[in-house]
């Protein structure tokens, strides 16, 4: 009987890999949002990590996360760290390009709760007399990330903060541009 049973375990168990490893091997998020302030002024927040605290959702999560700023102060070869609490996490945004006043791209790698890498963009367009702007991420799925997408997506887990950011990052860019 108990045989039976460890066999049956182990059958789930395998049914359950197998059906992990049909999940999706990449993921990406994007949101967009229209500004009504000139590229120069969008990118200019974007491409400053000094300058994320005034729009990232994720800036006030912990207000006692410790965060280190190295490399350059902005633009490439920039480079934030934190460490937080459980719903902060800890990890390191490099910006490995940047383009002024099109696009900033960021190597975003992840070590706590989980380590995974990705790559984030957030680009700027001229549209009218103010701004298209989108922001996405990609990266691999690893195993644990491929279990946690048959629950929820990894838009689903941060589309949202996506769309709060761009919804921050439209506010104070509209309003450094009319400070000019």
């Amino acid at each position: 009987m108990i045989k039976k049973v460890l066999l049956a375990f182990l059958l789930a168990l395998l049914l359950v890999g197998a059906y992990v490893q049909t999940r999706p091997a990449t993921y990406t998020v994007t949101r967009s949002i229209q500004v009504s302030a000139p590229p120069a002024a969008v990118f200019a927040f974007a491409n400053d990590f000094h300058q994320w605290t005034s729009w990232s959702p994720w800036a006030k999560i912990d207000p006692q996360m410790k965060e280190t700023y190295s490399g350059k102060d902005s633009g490439l070869g920039a480079v934030y760290e934190w460490s937080g609490n459980d719903k902060a996490g800890a990890g390191k945004m490099v910006i490995s390009e940047s383009k002024p006043f099109e696009r900033v791209a960021i190597d975003l790698t992840f070590t706590k709760p989980y380590e995974s890498a990705s790559v984030v963009t957030i680009t700027v367009k001229p549209e009218g007399t103010g701004s298209a702007v989108n922001w996405t991420m990609t990266g691999a799925n690893n195993f644990m990330l491929k279990a946690l997408s048959a629950f929820v997506s990894m838009d689903q887990m941060v589309g949202g903060d996506f769309e709060k950011g761009l919804a921050k990052l439209k506010a104070v860019s509209e309003a450094a541009a009319g400070k000019k």
